[in-house]
C-alpha cells in the first residue's frame, strides 16, 4: 500500500494528547491502571517491573463487552472508536487514539481507519503515520504482531509511548547493551540480548522526516528477512508467517520473533523487550525476581 497524504499538522500532536487526556479523564473515557514499580537488574540491563493493581478491571470490562456482543466472537473497539479518546487525524488511512486502559501516561494508539487483522504485515502507510508521530517527540513505537506477541485486539494498530519509560533520565534502560551490537551491513544482533532478534540502527529524527517512513519500512522488511519471517497470503491479505514484536525509536529498530504469549503465566508484549514488564500480583513479581527478566523473555521468544 502506498502512503496516503498526511493530515497531521507538525507541532500539534503533543498538545492534542495533553488536551484530549484531560478531557477523557474528566468524562471517564480514560481509565488509567495504577501500578507500583520495581527495578530488577540482570546481565547489566535494568528492567522496570510494574505490578498492575487493577488489571482485573480491564479484563472484566473486556469480558462484559463480549457478553454484550451476543454471539459475536470479538468486539472491535476501533469501529467505531470512542470520540472521547480521539487525538488526531494522521492520514487518510490512520487515526491516533488514547489507549483507554493506559499503564503509561499518554499512551497513543495508531489505528487503521478500515479493519485489517493484527497479523497483517505492516506497510508503508503504517510507517508514514508512525514516523509522523515520532517526529513530534521522543517516543517508543511498537507493534504486537498477533495474540502470541501480546496483542489484545484484532484490529491492526501500532502503539507509541513517550520516553523515558520510567523515572530514569535514560530514554530506555535496555539501550545500555546496544553499543555492543554486531552489525553485518545494516542488520545485526546484540550480544547482551539473550533471545532471538534482529537489530538495526535508524535515523527518524525530525530532520530526516521527508524520507523517514520509507527508511523505516525498508528497515522493517530487512529485519523480517533476517529473522526468517516471510509474507503469506490468506483471503487476499498479506499476513505474517509467525508472531513477532517490533520496537522502533528515532535511533534504532528491533524485531523479536515470538513462540508464546506467556512465561509462567506472565504475559509479555513488545514493551517487555524494551525493558518494561507487567505483572498482576506479588506472586508474579516474585517469579520474575527468581527467574530473572531475561529468562522470562527467552521463554516467550523463538
Amino acid at each position: 500500500m502506498l502512503s496516503s497524504p498526511l493530515r497531521l499538522e507538525p507541532g500539534t500532536l503533543w498538545r492534542a494528547i495533553l488536551r484530549q487526556t484531560e478531557h477523557a479523564l474528566r468524562c471517564g473515557a480514560l481509565l488509567p491502571i495504577e501500578t507500583t514499580q520495581e527495578l530488577i537488574e540482570e546481565g547489566g540491563v535494568h528492567f522496570i517491573v510494574r505490578q498492575v493493581s487493577s488489571l482485573t478491571r480491564k479484563e472484566e470490562t473486556r469480558q462484559a463487552s463480549k457478553v454484550e456482543a451476543g454471539e459475536r466472537s470479538t468486539v472491535d473497539p476501533f469501529l467505531p472508536y470512542a470520540r472521547d479518546l480521539f487525538v488526531a487525524d494522521l492520514s487518510d488511512t490512520h487515526v491516533a487514539l488514547l489507549n483507554k486502559f493506559n499503564v503509561i501516561d499518554h499512551h497513543l494508539l495508531i489505528v487503521t481507519r478500515c479493519f485489517q487483522v493484527q497479523e497483517a504485515l505492516l506497510d508503508l502507510a503504517d510507517f508514514a503515520s508512525l514516523a509522523a508521530c515520532m517526529a513530534e517527540f521522543d517516543a517508543l513505537g511498537f507493534y504486537n504482531g498477533g495474540a502470541a506477541a501480546g496483542a489484545s485486539q484484532r484490529h491492526k494498530h501500532l502503539q507509541m509511548v513517550p520516553l523515558p519509560l520510567g523515572e530514569s533520565r535514560v530514554p530506555l534502560l535496555i539501550e545500555s547493551v546496544f553499543a555492543s551490537a554486531r552489525m553485518e551491513g545494516t542488520i545485526g544482533t546484540v550480544p547482551g540480548l539473550a533471545f532471538r532478534h534482529a537489530f538495526a540502527r535508524l535515523d527518524l529524527s525530525p530532520a530526516a522526516s521527508p524520507n523517514a517512513a520509507q527508511a523505516a519500512f525498508d528497515c522493517y522488511r530487512s529485519l523480517l528477512e533476517a529473522t526468517g519471517l516471510r509474507e503469506i497470503e490468506a483471503n487476499g491479505e498479506r499476513l505474517q508467517s509467525a508472531p513477532y514484536n517490533l520496537l522502533v525509536t528515532r535511533r534504532w529498530m528491533l524485531l523479536v520473533p515470538r513462540s508464546a504469549e506467556c512465561a509462567e503465566g506472565i504475559s509479555v508484549n513488545a514493551l517487555g523487550f524494551a525493558g518494561s514488564l507487567f505483572v498482576r500480583d506479588a506472586a508474579q513479581l516474585q517469579t520474575i525476581r527468581t527467574l530473572g527478566p531475561m529468562t522470562v523473555l527467552q521463554r516467550v521468544a523463538v
